[in-house]
């Protein structure tokens, strides 16, 4: 039976920011694990590309000690939460992962495309809940929720797709050419993974070295590793989503040159698996729309983080 909850629930009051983002979350570490072991004791794909096949190794470091987190400011006293407006003049382009029409298309999705190292497909179906809950459905309603956050703080944000365009795609190399052409400062590709149940957590994915081709990530190497540990630390702090247990070595954090998206993309870039629709304990959180909120939330706040400080 198709998942039949809330797709577009209220959106959820924004909660508070704990101060100004320029330390490590190092100091965040003892209660975050504490906390994440609590919940276990109570009980308590993909850009067109298959990102279940095995990744590259992982980034060194995680966004548990490395990501830049909120503390007191030099009085002693935390700072004030981010202000509207203050990303006014930036872009940020969104990237919902799959289209809800590609199951009709899949003729069209399944045409190779150019992605830098070699030809992939154009785009795929994507993966879904065990009740149906598609991939698809997931990132465009998170990708409205996100936009319509950065937006109240002053930032422009173009959606590669918004539902209302054409009924399959676009493919991988035309979402990285929506980004090059806005000239945006940060891009995100959101996606949920489809791997086997009892895998679970989220993983930001970052692009590696690339210099083949169409291809060449050299110059967003460095900032995408910034954007992507900012998200990680932010949307673990968010949402509770532990770091993947079976990707990136407990850092949250996977390297990959396979992906069109990243490779082609010439604007700091990352894509963010959010949890695994094939594993329950997951399930019950993308399919929640205040759930979708926070972690739209969370993401939000590494994405302000990043501009903030470039």
């Amino acid at each position: 039976m198709s998942y039949t909850g809330p797709d577009l629930d209220p959106p959820q009051p924004r909660r508070p920011r704990r101060g100004p983002l320029t330390v490590a979350l190092a100091a965040l570490v003892p209660g975050a694990l504490l906390g994440w072991l609590v919940y276990e004791a109570v009980g308590g794909g993909s850009d067109g590309e298959d990102r279940t096949a095995s990744p590259a190794p992982a980034t060194h470091g995680s966004p548990l000690s490395s990501a830049p987190a909120s503390a007191p400011g030099a009085d002693g006293k935390a700072s004030a939460p981010a202000s509207a407006g203050q990303l006014k003049g930036t872009v940020v382009v969104v990237d919902p992962g799959h289209n809800p029409g590609n199951f009709r298309h899949t003729a069209e999705i399944d045409r190779p495309v150019d992605i830098g190292t070699n030809r992939k497909e154009c785009d795929t179906t994507g993966t879904s809940t065990d009740d149906g809950y598609s991939e698809a459905r997931f990132t465009l309603d998170l990708a409205h929720r996100l936009r319509a956050v950065l937006e109240r703080q002053g930032a422009t944000v173009k959606l590669t797709h918004d539902g209302g365009g054409p009924p399959w795609g676009p493919c991988v190399d035309e979402r990285a050419r929506i980004g090059n052409a806005a000239h945006a400062d940060a891009a995100i590709s959101l996606h949920a993974d489809g791997s086997a149940a009892g895998n679970r957590g989220f993983h930001v994915i970052l692009p590696g070295s690339v210099h083949s081709g169409a291809a060449d990530t050299r110059g967003i190497v460095g900032p995408s590793h910034d954007l992507g540990v900012r998200i990680a630390g932010a949307y673990l702090r968010e949402t509770g989503e532990p770091p993947s247990n079976y990707l990136g070595g407990g850092t949250g954090l996977v390297t990959r040159t396979d992906l069109g998206g990243l490779n082609l993309s010439t604007v700091p870039k990352v894509f963010i698996e959010c949890g695994n629709m094939r594993d329950s304990k997951d399930a019950a959180l993308l399919t929640s729309g205040a759930w979708r909120q926070r972690a739209a939330q969370g993401i939000s706040e590494g994405i302000v983080s990043f501009l903030r400080e470039s």
